[in-house]
């Protein structure tokens, strides 16, 4: 009996898993950003994607929406760096994301336009932030 209880006791144990997941959203009139941290066991996934719907002062332009996702790494204290391959070509996206208590910055390299198009970027506009949800 002992030793049943045991195995299940160790068996819970096994399947516990430490894991966060952090969202941070930006509404811009009607440009939407989704940005989702997601850290199990060590290792931190990131997963961004955008909506673009133009605005009135952006006229001439179609809606557009991209996701991009994949495994980051942290390069500082509160920076997280994600690369993800672009398959048709051989360039690469990188989002750098600046987070604070509140919210979180990205900037986006030259290689990111092969993930979106027309008005649409993963990178936050100069003074914006995306907010955590709480």
């Amino acid at each position: 009996m002992k030793k049943y209880l045991l195995l299940a006791f160790c068996l819970m144990l096994s399947g516990t898993v430490s894991a966060q997941t952090d969202h941070y959203y930006l509404r811009d009139g009607n440009h939407v950003r989704h940005l989702k941290i997601s850290h199990v066991e060590g290792e931190i996934t990131v997963s961004a994607d955008v909506d673009f719907e133009p605005n009135p002062s952006e006229e001439g332009h179609y809606p557009c929406s991209a996701a991009i996702s994949g495994a980051a790494k942290s390069t500082g204290e509160n920076t997280l760096v994600m690369k993800k391959h672009a398959e048709s070509t051989a360039s690469y996206c990188e989002l750098v994301i600046d987070l604070t208590d509140n919210g979180a910055k990205v900037a986006q390299s030259e290689g990111c336009d092969n993930f979106v198009a027309g008005l649409c970027r993963f990178a936050t506009d100069e003074g914006k932030v995306l907010a955590k949800i709480k």
